[in-house]
């Protein structure tokens, strides 16, 4: 078999006209959706897949922001009741990004100001668009803009969030050694806050040197 001469990292050798579905039929409509789909896919080697059933979680797209302060060297982080954390050995309530749901007519940009305000009490913050990444593609298809949102956190914290929506929310601020000290150590267990600290511990001296 001759080699394929696409770059791996760039896109797959099998495109958006390689597979088919049959059947996409809802199976539930709540708070989230649920798809049941039948497809076919092209394999690998030329051929195609017999039929398989999955189903799909559908989120639908969100944006999230690890907040900084670069003058004061202090990062922003919210703490909130997650159902998902259930059975996590820290309890449910997780340390994460300010994040929500894109709603429609809404960028990630602003929608991710919309939140910074409801959940943080932040306006004005400057965003720098960090990755956008799928959750968790084998059966979700959550799509996640990340940024990281420049902003003045002196005498920033507190309680906050929509009542119609049932959000509990405390807002704290951290000194930056002290989150990156402990950022594995368990709260902030989720993909959002961890890529975000990650990517500021390796950009924050180029962003305390731009401030």
């Amino acid at each position: 078999m001759s080699k394929s001469v696409v770059n791996p990292l760039a896109q797959s050798v099998l495109g958006e006209n390689d597979f088919s579905v049959s059947t996409d039929k809802t199976v539930y409509d709540g708070f989230f959706k649920m798809y049941e789909l039948e497809l076919t896919h092209k394999k690998f080697d030329g051929g195609w897949t017999q039929a398989i059933s999955r189903e799909l979680f559908h989120r639908g797209e969100a944006a999230a922001a690890i907040l900084y302060d670069p003058n004061k060297d202090l990062i922003g982080l919210i703490d909130q009741f997650r159902v998902g954390a259930l059975e996590s050995e820290y309890g449910p309530w997780c340390l994460e990004t300010v994040a929500g749901m894109m709603e429609e007519g809404e960028t990630p940009e602003s929608l991710i100001t919309r939140e910074l305000e409801e959940e943080a009490g932040i306006v004005g913050a400057r965003l720098i668009p960090i990755v956008s990444y799928y959750s968790s593609p084998g059966g979700c298809s959550e799509k996640i803009h990340l940024f990281c949102a420049l902003c003045d956190l002196s005498g920033k914290g507190g309680l906050f969030g929509l009542a119609d929506e049932n959000e509990d929310i405390q807002f704290s601020v951290v000194n930056a050694d002290d989150v990156f000290k402990n950022m594995y150590a368990g709260r902030t267990n989720n993909a959002a806050t961890l890529l975000g600290l990650q990517w500021l511990q390796l950009n924050r001296r180029s962003l305390q040197q731009r401030s």
